[in-house]
């Protein structure tokens, strides 16, 4: 392994890892990639290999414009949105991307996921973005790299910060979601599943079910991430 770019496959490794130990992803599906802004490249998860297989070796670093900088295998099928994100947002520092049921069930009926409770509201403080499902045009083009496009629309038009919302679906696919690095990315992409489950649950158990009051929201978000965070160890 390449001694530049060793550390940083190894966190590209980990997160990938912790993705399939968190049953986010079955099979080959799914993957996580990690940025080094400084030397402008990333790296990200080989193309369909299973995850007992992987090997921190196997990670495959690419820069900004999808050329392979190091790596014998085929990068992630995925792996233009993610340069595409890592282009256009420079204050992440992780992209991951599940086919987890409950955020895909979710994707796939086209709806934001209300915030419904505190859980929502310790991680941010909007209902989580469903994005349009993607146009014919932009299907038969690039199709990875329009999906960078995509969810990027999603944000502008509906007037949101990446450094908040820090995760969005994309209408009959799945979900993405980001972070200061891919262990972040990772979290909130177990946060993202969970918090699509209660939604679902709460649905089924009151259709009717109103969203969490302001108050609640700006407190229980607030007190995690506002200038007086008291909220965990200092």
């Amino acid at each position: 392994m390449s001694f530049t770019f060793k550390e940083l496959k190894r966190e590209c490794y980990e997160a990938n890892m912790q993705l399939n130990a968190l049953d986010l992803v079955i099979y080959t599906f799914g993957n996580v990639s990690a940025v080094d802004r400084k030397e402008a490249v990333f790296a990200i998860k080989p193309s369909g290999v299973p995850y007992a297989d992987l090997k921190p070796e196997d990670i495959v670093i690419m820069d900004f414009d999808n050329n392979v900088i190091e790596g014998e295998m085929r990068p992630s099928s995925d792996t233009k949105t993610h340069a595409y994100l890592y282009k256009n947002w420079e204050e992440i520092g992780g992209v991951a991307h599940t086919h987890a049921t409950y955020s895909v069930a979710w994707a796939q009926s086209q709806k934001d996921i209300p915030i419904f409770g505190t859980t929502h509201a310790d991680h941010l403080t909007a209902d989580i973005p469903c994005a349009p499902p993607m146009r014919d045009d932009l299907i038969a083009g690039n199709y990875e790299y329009n999906t960078g496009i995509q969810i990027l629309d999603c944000f502008r038009n509906k007037n949101l910060s990446y450094k908040e919302v820090q995760m969005v679906l994309l209408g009959n696919h799945g979900p993405f979601t980001w972070g200061k690095d891919a262990a972040k990315a990772v979290y909130n992409s177990k946060v993202l599943e969970e918090v699509a489950r209660m939604a679902y649950l709460t649905l089924q158990i009151n259709p009717e079910a109103p969203r969490l009051k302001d108050s609640l929201i700006k407190k229980h978000y607030e007190r995690k991430h506002g200038k007086d965070a008291y909220y965990g160890q200092k």
